[in-house]
């Protein structure tokens, strides 16, 4: 929000195309979409190392 006297209301990021092909125009986005997560490569490699298991956590269910 650039102005701060501008009520608060929110909008979609830009899109291209249609349909099932629509997506966000990612050359239109910047840091006041909130597209900004530093942490998203060490998140995603945590993920992949995490072993899978298809037991549940709690040992009482």
């Amino acid at each position: 929000m650039k102005d701060p006297l501008q009520r608060g209301t929110s909008s979609p990021p830009p899109v291209l195309g249609e349909g099932c092909v629509r997506r966000y125009d990612v050359s239109e986005l910047d840091d006041s979409y909130g597209t900004e997560f530093p942490e998203a490569e060490r998140l995603w490699q945590r993920l992949q190392d995490a072993p899978e298991s298809d037991e549940p956590d709690d040992p009482a269910v």
